[in-house]
């Protein structure tokens, strides 16, 4: 059962990816269907975003009195609608209106599953089940090219990304009773965050298949936000993810620009140069999932810190052939695929799985906040002192989330150390 469950969230994640890149490829033929500017697809994107922040603060609420297979199912229920109801948006203003169901239900299944999983499998589950979300982000273009080299317009896009999500809503439905059933064996963790812990087993206390029994927290209160600062290294946890987040977002969206405008290179090259990124990104998280049955989370967040401080590094060694962009946009994709994972599967092991819910809530949050203020700040450089500050900013964002990762391992070294 463990196992069947845990196939449905594998699809859950390549469908959670689908939708991510779909405004971004239709919005050149929307922007002149609706006849609104080009730079409006912010407004839309940031009314996304407004609803994952708050609907991953209120996962901790919601999980408790439902279940994250409750939760998971309604929210990509609710995404689907939004989806469906893009593809008949007869206006701009009905899009924005639609932005807001589907970011709250967007943030709903990211909190949900990453903590469910951080919780009940093993650390290589989450490097690859991210993988997944990779594939599922980079197939949701393909979908809309094709609805739209097929003639069919981004409407029919849309319409089979929402059918694809409507399907897995139905399969979530069906497997609830998986989600009821599934055990936590209170030893599956080795010490520490360890990445080879087992799969959660049975045990004598078996939960029943409540509401709260696919998680370890019958019985608690929601903590909130107060209750979760107010937790030793939760601090520090937080800004750690608004860090990564702020970095891999910075260097997804400015790096095709630092190429253009900054190193010469043609728009087209350094288009297809910033792909590599997300390669090795992708890439980097199926590889993770091998090297976590040998290191734990921790180790895997010092390697992908490593791995980043190499790919600046390398950015701004005078290389032949355009080696600094290619080897350095590479390892930086390397560098990041792991702590993404391991940060979330980590955080039940620093914190205990009856507060892990509520902290990974926050995570996301602030996970969107970095996404949202640190891309934009560094345009703003980009635009008044110069784009070639761009490896500088990334290193800046790195050092302050390696000193809060080691904040983190000192604060919380106790609860590692008293975990069976």
């Amino acid at each position: 059962m463990a196992n069947l469950l845990l196939a449905v969230i594998y699809l859950a994640f390549v469908s959670l990816g689908l939708p991510d890149a779909l405004l971004g490829a239709a919005w050149p033929v929307m922007t002149r269907e609706f006849d609104v500017p080009v730079s409006w697809q912010a407004g839309i994107s940031m009314v996304i975003s407004a609803g994952t922040i708050v609907s991953a603060l209120l996962s901790d609420r919601m999980t408790l009195r439902f279940g994250a297979g409750r939760v998971t199912a309604v929210s990509v229920a609710m995404t689907a609608l939004a989806l469906a109801g893009f593809s008949f948006a007869p206006g701009f203003p009905v899009l924005v209106l639609l932005a807001i169901p589907y970011g709250l239900g967007a943030g709903g299944v990211d909190a949900a599953l990453n903590n469910y999983v951080a919780v009940h499998y093993e650390s290589r589950h989450m490097s690859w089940l991210h993988c997944m979300w990779g594939l599922g982000a980079s197939l949701g273009p393909y979908i809309m090219g094709y609805a739209l080299s097929g003639g069919h317009g981004w409407h029919w896009g849309y319409r089979c990304v929402a059918g694809i999500q409507a399907a897995l809503t139905c399969l979530l439905i069906l497997s609830l009773p998986l989600w009821k059933r599934r055990r936590v064996q209170a030893g599956d963790r080795e010490a520490g965050p360890q990445a080879g812990d087992r799969e959660a087993g049975p045990q004598a206390g078996d939960r029943e298949a409540g509401p709260q029994a696919d998680g370890p927290e019958a019985g608690r209160k929601p903590l909130g936000i107060r209750g979760v600062l107010a937790i030793r290294g939760a601090k520090e946890i937080l800004v750690m993810f608004f860090c990564y987040c702020a970095l891999e977002q910075t260097a997804m969206l400015w790096s095709s620009s630092y190429m253009a405008m900054g190193r010469g290179i043609g728009n087209t090259v350094a288009a297809s140069w910033a792909a590599l990124f997300l390669i090795g990104v992708t890439a980097g998280r199926f590889l993770s999932g091998f090297m976590t049955m040998r290191f734990d989370d921790a180790t895997m967040i010092r390697i992908g810190q490593a791995l980043i401080l190499a790919g600046i590094v390398t950015l701004v060694l005078p290389l032949p052939a355009h080696l600094d962009l290619i080897g350095g946009l590479m390892l930086i994709g390397l560098g990041c695929a792991p702590i993404y994972p391991c940060v979330i599967h980590a955080t039940p092991a620093y914190f205990g799985e009856d507060k892990s819910q509520a902290i990974v809530g926050v995570q996301m949050a602030c996970a969107y906040v970095g996404t949202l203020v640190m891309p934009p700040l560094f345009g703003l450089l980009a635009q008044y002192v110069s784009i070639r500050l761009f490896p500088g900013y990334l290193l800046a964002i790195l050092a302050l989330m390696t000193v809060m990762h080691e904040r983190l391992r000192r604060l919380r070294g106790d609860a590692l150390a008293a975990r069976p």
